[in-house]
Formats: structure tokens, C-alpha cells, sequence
């Protein structure tokens, strides 16, 4: 037999059955995207679907018990196959997997007394998540399934060791036996993996990154992810976040989250509670929150410390002026003051004083260095505004020049991530912990992630919040966590994403269509299937020999996954289709009625204008659906429709990449979001907040609003499938 699947996809599932239930297959990789496995029996038979094919490997093995039993387990067995894919699902993995541990709990195999292809397509699901599983397994979260997954693995072996090597090793660091891992130290691939930037492909054509931290110890790795709370969190920080928890798992390290507020002006606690939901939606596992202003005592005592060694001084000189003399070189007339005048002004600081306002503190490194960050950086400035944690009790505020150093060596990290923008900053860096008379902290670095027609900068994203260009921070045209997430963006898409990238060190600017695209693979295996009808100008088609009672059928909600669900659907004599539709049907045409079969359009009625108005014809149940060219999406005409919002966007700006010179608001795009109302089947008003769901012949959608009386529409957010770009004309 041939199994032919995507190479980007393959079915592994039903690849492990056959090696576990020793089912000779010959594998192809040779189908497009998107398309499902395709299992070649003799005969010119086969079988689509991943359930199908694993049902056949049962069926067909010398194993019988892999599937043959008693109608009770046989039902299981198909009740789990639906339920497997859920492990796919990043918003339901944790819930999944706590389920499944709570039946494991007083159940050796999930199906009876001896193994299954349902214990197969489970293990395989989880086997196929890569990291994020591999970091539940090696902790104490989850024991029955850990038990039941290692003694999977150390029992077929033998079998397995190459399905692993070939189609999951790379993804996480799953071992066919529960031997001690060895995955933090440095490898021949994974030297050339960095000598390439940190990226390369794997057999089963997936890109992954292995690079190693300098200096780096299992076990003793401690990392910190530190922003502002000056906004919400975007894509970008996500990259440094994801980061982070990648490094502290695979070195068996932690990482610390710590709210770098030190600027009163831009920073509030709302900023807080949502980085912190933010952080949590994204998965990343923190052992602690800090703050940089609990070190502010420290700080100034450091700042004082560093005055009286002759490393910092108090500078008086107009900004303006101070900027003028850093670009070229030159010396300011304060850096000579004894350390005496120095503690003096610093004190006229501390107090906020008229003459300590007109004043900073400055480290004093060398300015004649060609690095202009070297140049005397500023480490102090007052700030009278009060902050949003401390209120008023202090009139000075560090700068994260000087803080970051600091808190970095006392909170004990290792190693600090940061995007290659501050290179030039590095030197500065470690200046300032030496004088400091600390250890030196690593730095690494990685490339900041760019995206097309996006702003990052959250003081031009506070400029579209404050001027009624988006709806919040959590507006789904927005690049936050929060606002791609409202759009329709699953959690897991956004870390494998951005994990395929890696700790590249080059800059780049990346297409949305690709996030979406694997946003996609996620979504469209599980997500329920609807109906809807644009409002506008819709047409009725009246079968002249359809029912003339109304008459309603249970069907499947997704044809190939019944965890979806079912839905009742009516059947009528009149049907609304979408005008579109019936602009490109002929008279006498033949065409297909999606889930009921064909109909033949005898009659098309036009208006004086030439508006289509009705159209007539009669069912043809017996028809051949394969030869019809239009498959159309229809709604009984009913009084139990659903009125809905449908809701799509467009890129904020109308260029791809701004200039360095160049000023955002120039390029503003006018009309951002459009709104079409449609009717949808009646079995969508159970659909909740957050639900995603797809409107056949129409595309994927999020469920913003959910139904609440007739009167209010269902509010429905097109998500984007990676193939039909977002407009950027």
C-alpha cells in the first residue's frame, strides 16, 4: 500500500500504527499543501483522511486487538480518533492533556487492557507537538500521561527510532527510550546550525534552529524577559518571550519576567496587567516577577557609589548642547568638577530642586570613542511625574542604560537576550558593569522581527489609539498579542513561527501570509463549518418540486473531524443564495446545491435595471454532482435565520516598509475596516466569544460578538488563510 501526504504534513499517526502494528507502507511525499493523506489500496482503491487510514491499518494488521473489538471498545476507539486532534489545538493542549492524565489515572491504555490505534494516534499527536510537550514531559505536571507516553516509546522502540529521527526529533527532543537527555550540549549539527545563523531544515523539511549559549551550564541558565510597561505586547516582544523559554528549556534554566519602569511618563499599571496576560497567552513559564524600581534604593546607591570612585558626574549642560558635544567628541565643561560638587548637585537632584532639574548624571567612559554610546551616557534624569507604583517618592529616575546592568548582575542572570538594534550598545554594556564591579552578564543577540505594512513602535501605536484609528490596543488590526489573537491568530501558530526563525542574527522582513498560512493547518482540521448568505441583493431560488413542508437533518459539522459537533439543517422550497451565485448561472444550467444535490435553473428574473430578482428551477437528486460546475452555499428561507456582521481589514499603513526619514502619518491608510451583514444558519447562535469557525466558500472567521437577541448581529472577524493577502493596494 502507498501513503501520499503533504510533505509539510505528514500523517503521523498513521505512520507510527503501520510501524507498530507492522503494516508495510511505502511513503510519498509527494502532495500539495493543504491536501489530506491519501492511503492507494489494490484494486484502484483508496481512502482519504488520517481516521480512515489508521482504521485500516487496524483493520488489516496481524495485530487484531489494535482495533477489532466489541462494539462498546469500538466506539471508544472512534470517539478517541475524534478526539485526538485536539492536541493540535494550542488554546486546548493543556486542557487536553489534563484530561487524558485524569483517565490514565486508573486506565493502563485508553481502550481496555492491551494497546490501540486510539493509544497510537494520541501518542503520535503528542509526540508531534514538539517543544512545548517535550517541556510538559520532563516535568511532574502530568504523571499518568508521562507513564503512559514513556512506556509507549520504550516499547516499540525499535520500531519507532526512525519514524522519531525522521518526523519528530527535530520538532522537540522526544527519545525513543526514557534515557538521560543530552540535548544542551553542543553538536556537530548544531555548530553547523550556527555557523548558518542558528537556522536549518530537518528531514521531514520543517525549519528549526539549534544554537548554544555562550558559556552556558545545564542547569545553572537563568534568562529575563524585561519590558516596558509602556504599552501592550506585540509580535516582536513575542520573538524575544518565545526566545527566552526556548533557551531556559532546552539549558533546564529559568526565565524571570521583570517590568522595566523606570519612565513615570509612559508607564502605567493597566500596561502591567495586560503584559502579564499577554505572557500567559503566549505559553512562557516564569519563575518570578520583578520590577526594576524595587532595586531603586540600589540603584542610587550605585549612582553615589560611582560618583565618589570618579566614574559618573553631574551634568548641567543644556540637552540640546549635550547632544551637539556627544556627536562630536567633546568634553562637557562638567566633566571636571571635584567629586565634592558632584555629590552636592546630586543631592540638589535627589531633593528635585529648581537647580537639580536642570541637571543629570552622566557615567564618565570616554568620549573619544568612536562608539558614540560610549560617550558619556546619561545614568539619571529627573522626572517629576509621579509613578504609577511608587507615587511621588522619587524626583530622579534611571535610565535603562544604567538599570539594566545593574539589575541583570544582581538578580543573578545569565545571559540576556536582546535584539541586534543595540549592538552598538553593547560595549556601554559591560563598561558600565565593570565599573560597576560586577560579573559580566552575556549578551546575546537576534535579529528584531520585522513585519510588512506594520508599525512596531508603541509610540506610533499610541498615536492610532489616541486618534480613533483603531479601537484599542486589542483592535485586530493591531500587531499585539492581544489584537492578532481577537483577530483569529492561534497561540501555537505565532510560537512555531517564530521558532522556525529562530536566533538569527539577520534582519528581515517578514510576510503576514506565512503566520497565517500555519494558522491555517491549525485551525481548518477541527473548526466547524457554516453557512451564510450575503444580505445584500441576495436571491431567492424556488424549487418548483422541492418540499413543501420544510424538513430539517442532522449533519456533521466538519466532515472529517466529529469533534465539531453536528448541527440541524432546514431544507425548504425556497432557498437564498449569494447574488454573486446567481450572477454566474445560465438558464437551463445544472448545478449543485451543497448537502442536498443538483438542481436545473429553468428561469432567471431580472428587474428593469437588469437586477437579478428570482430564480426558478427544479431538483435533480439523481444528478451527477462531479459534472457541475457551480457548488453553491444556500440558506432555507426561514424566520430562524441568524443576522450577522461580517467583518474584514486591511493593513494600517499603505506601505511595506517605512523609511528611516520617513513619517508614519503620510502613510496612513484611510479605510482600515468594512462591514457586510449577512444571514447565517440558526445553529450559529450558540456559537460563543472567541469561537473560530468557517463559512463555507467564504473563508475562516473568529466569533467576536455572539448572538444575544435577533435584533443584534453575531459579529464575525475574517481571519486571513495565507493565500488571500490582505489588500495592500
Amino acid at each position: 500500500m502507498d501513503l501520499n501526504f503533504p510533505p509539510d504534513s505528514p500523517p503521523l499517526a498513521a505512520i507510527a500504527a503501520a510501524k507498530i502494528f507492522a503494516v508495510p507502507l511505502t511513503l510519498n511525499s509527494t502532495l500539495d499543501s493543504g491536501s489530506p493523506p491519501i492511503l492507494v489500496l489494490g484494486g484502484g482503491k483508496s481512502l482519504d483522511g488520517e481516521i480512515q487510514i489508521l482504521k485500516h491499518i487496524g483493520a488489516v494488521s496481524s495485530h487484531k486487538d489494535s482495533y477489532e473489538r466489541d462494539a462498546d471498545e469500538l466506539k471508544q476507539i472512534d470517539s478517541w480518533l475524534g478526539y485526538a486532534p485536539i492536541f493540535g489545538s494550542g488554546s486546548e493542549f493543556e486542557g487536553a492533556c489534563s484530561f487524558v492524565d485524569q483517565f490514565l489515572l486508573r486506565n493502563t491504555f485508553l481502550v481496555g487492557s492491551i494497546l490501540s490505534i486510539a493509544d497510537v494516534a494520541v501518542w503520535a499527536r503528542l509526540a508531534g507537538v514538539g517543544h512545548r510537550w517535550e517541556s510538559l514531559r520532563r516535568s511532574k505536571k502530568y504523571l499518568n500521561l508521562v507513564r503512559w507516553f514513556n512506556s509507549i516509546s520504550d516499547e516499540y522502540a525499535a520500531v519507532l527510532s526512525e519514524f522519531i529521527s525522521t518526523y519528530i526529533s527535530r520538532k522537540g527532543s522526544t527519545k525513543v527510550s526514557n534515557s538521560n537527555s543530552k540535548e544542551a550540549q553542543p553538536s556537530r549539527s548544531q555548530s553547523a546550525a550556527e555557523g548558518n545563523g542558528g537556522n536549518s531544515t530537518d528531514v521531514a523539511g520543517n525549519q528549526t534552529f539549534e544554537v548554544d549559549l555562550p558559556d552556558a551550564e545545564v542547569g545553572k541558565v537563568k534568562l529575563r524577559f524585561a519590558p516596558e510597561p509602556s504599552g501592550f505586547l506585540h509580535i516582536g516582544h513575542s520573538k524575544a518571550a518565545l526566545l527566552n523559554q526556548y533557551f531556559a528549556e532546552r539549558y533546564k534554566g529559568q526565565v524571570i519576567v521583570r517590568f522595566d519602569d523606570t519612565n513615570p511618563d509612559k508607564e502605567s499599571s493597566e500596561f502591567v496587567e495586560n503584559l502579564l496576560k499577554d505572557i500567559e497567552t503566549l505559553g512562557i513559564k516564569f519563575s518570578a516577577v520583578t520590577y526594576t524600581s524595587d532595586y531603586f534604593p540600589q540603584l542610587m546607591e550605585m549612582a553615589e557609589k560611582l560618583i565618589r570612585e570618579g566614574k559618573a558626574y553631574v551634568d548641567d549642560t543644556p540637552r540640546e548642547k549635550m547632544q551637539q558635544e556627544r556627536m562630536e567628541g567633546i568634553e562637557s565643561a562638567a566633566r571636571s568638577n571635584s567629586v565634592n560638587e558632584n555629590l552636592n548637585l546630586w543631592k540638589e537632584m535627589v531633593s528635585g530642586s529648581e537647580r537639580g532639574l536642570k541637571c543629570c548624571l552622566r557615567g564618565k567612559l570616554d568620549m573619544q570613542d568612536p562608539n558614540k554610546s560610549m560617550r558619556d551616557p546619561v545614568y539619571y534624569r529627573c522626572n517629576l511625574t509621579p509613578h504609577h507604583r511608587i507615587g511621588s517618592k522619587y524626583k530622579l529616575y534611571p535610565t535603562y542604560d544604567f538599570c539594566c546592568p545593574f539589575v541583570d548582575a544582581v538578580e543573578g542572570i545569565t545571559h540576556a537576550l536582546r535584539s541586534s538594534e543595540y549592538h552598538d550598545r553593547n560595549d556601554q554594556y559591560y563598561r558600565i558593569q565593570k565599573d560597576m564591579g560586577f560579573h559580566k552578564v552575556h549578551i546575546y543577540e537576534f535579529s528584531r522581527l520585522n513585519m510588512v505594512y506594520t508599525l512596531l513602535s508603541k509610540r506610533k501605536l499610541l498615536w492610532f489609539v489616541q486618534n480613533g484609528k483603531v479601537d484599542g490596543w486589542d483592535d485586530p488590526r493591531f500587531p499585539t498579542v492581544q489584537g492578532i489573537v481577537r483577530r483569529g491568530l492561534k497561540v501555537e501558530a505565532l510560537v512555531q513561527f517564530i521558532l522556525e526563525q529562530g536566533a538569527s542574527k539577520n534582519l528581515n522582513l517578514m510576510e503576514w501570509d506565512k503566520l497565517w498560512a500555519i494558522n491555517k493547518k491549525i485551525i481548518d482540521p477541527i473548526c466547524p463549518r457554516h453557512t451564510a448568505v450575503i444580505e445584500e441583493r441576495r436571491v431567492l431560488l424556488i424549487l418548483t418540486d422541492g418540499p413543501e413542508e420544510p424538513f430539517v437533518r442532522i449533519l456533521r459539522k466538519h466532515k472529517k473531524y466529529d469533534g465539531a459537533g453536528k448541527k440541524a439543517v432546514t431544507y425548504s422550497k425556497k432557498l437564498w443564495i449569494d447574488y454573486v451565485d446567481a450572477e454566474a448561472i445560465s438558464v437551463n444550467e445544472e448545478v449543485t446545491l451543497k448537502d442536498w444535490g443538483n438542481t436545473i435553473v429553468k428561469e432567471i428574473k431580472k428587474d428593469k435595471n437588469g437586477i437579478i430578482t428570482e430564480l426558478w428551477g427544479v431538483l435533480n437528486l439523481d444528478g451527477n454532482v462531479k459534472n457541475t460546475k457551480l457548488k453553491l452555499t444556500w440558506l432555507a428561507d426561514s424566520n430562524e435565520l441568524i443576522r450577522l456582521t461580517l467583518v474584514d481589514f486591511d493593513y494600517l499603513i499603505t506601505k511595506k516598509k517605512l523609511e528611516e526619514d520617513e513619517d508614519f502619518v503620510d502613510v496612513v491608510r484611510p479605510c482600515t475596516k468594512t462591514e457586510t451583514p449577512a444571514l447565517g444558519e440558526s445553529d450559529m447562535r450558540n456559537l460563543k466569544r472567541g469561537d473560530i469557525l468557517q463559512l463555507e466558500r467564504k473563508g475562516y472567521y473568529r466569533c467576536d460578538a455572539p448572538f444575544i437577541r435577533p435584533s443584534k448581529p453575531i459579529v464575525l472577524f475574517s481571519i486571513p488563510d495565507g493565500k488571500q493577502q490582505t489588500s495592500a493596494k
